[in-house]
């Protein structure tokens, strides 16, 4: 039965894809990956020849009706980012609202994403989150910025090691140096690191650190933050 699937692959270590992505990676009829180069990888490994065509955030827009079309008439699909969850700030969202839009079966595997185990490594409140992914960079930022002031949520976002200080610094003056935060860098990978402390400390220890590697950055809601002072208090 003709069908797209979102394959979730792994953020770092090539053990953390599950035995039912292998097998409909396997399966289908080609496999839509944001980096053709880096999904060989991991197809390589797990001995999956199947075609592999390139779909990514600079040519998704051409390429989804084409897509859709090849589903139609009869192909099962299965679209991979370069790590983690399609869809989860990386392509994904298009094609999936699309083929729904034209009454085509979606499904979308269970697997890895960076958001969760960076969020239960933080030690802050997990019960309930607000994802922000990659906040604008120019413009409209301060402007998010100063609307999560008043987030009660944890926060979690993704940031670039380049712009992980500037971004810690905007951080500290929005929503106070002593909010708690975590950064988690490279996770599953042999360099994982998990660095836990107010923003101020974190600004402390990260200007004094070289950074590379995909970051997730947890931020203390307001209502925790409120709630640590008062019984400090």
């Amino acid at each position: 039965m003709s069908k797209l699937y979102l394959v979730p692959t792994p953020i770092g270590n090539l053990e953390d894809i599950t035995l039912r992505a292998i097998r409909i990676l396997k399966e289908v009829d080609i496999i839509l990956a944001e980096d053709t180069r880096k999904t060989g990888i991991l197809l390589k490994h797990y001995d999956i020849g199947k075609p592999v065509m390139a779909h990514h955030k600079f040519n998704e827009h051409k390429t989804v009706p084409i897509i859709v079309n090849r589903i139609k008439s009869g192909e099962t699909i299965a679209l991979v980012s370069d790590a983690g969850t399609p869809g989860i700030s990386d392509p994904g969202f298009l094609i999936a609202r699309a083929c729904i839009e034209e009454g085509l079966d979606v499904e979308c595997l269970p697997g890895a994403t960076a958001i969760i185990p960076a969020l239960v490594n933080s030690g802050l409140p997990n019960d309930r989150f607000s994802f922000e992914g990659f906040l604008p960079q120019k413009k409209g930022r301060l402007k998010r910025l100063n609307e999560l002031a008043e987030e009660q949520k944890t926060m979690v976002f993704y940031e670039s090691p380049y712009r992980l200080l500037k971004t810690l610094a905007q951080f500290a003056e929005v929503f106070g140096e002593n909010r708690k935060a975590s950064v988690s860098r490279e996770l599953t990978k042999i360099y994982e690191e998990n660095i836990r402390g107010t923003l101020r400390e974190l600004i402390d220890y990260y200007s004094k650190s070289t950074l590379k590697g995909e970051i997730v950055l947890i931020v203390e809601g307001l209502s925790s933050f409120v709630k640590s002072v008062k019984s400090e208090d």
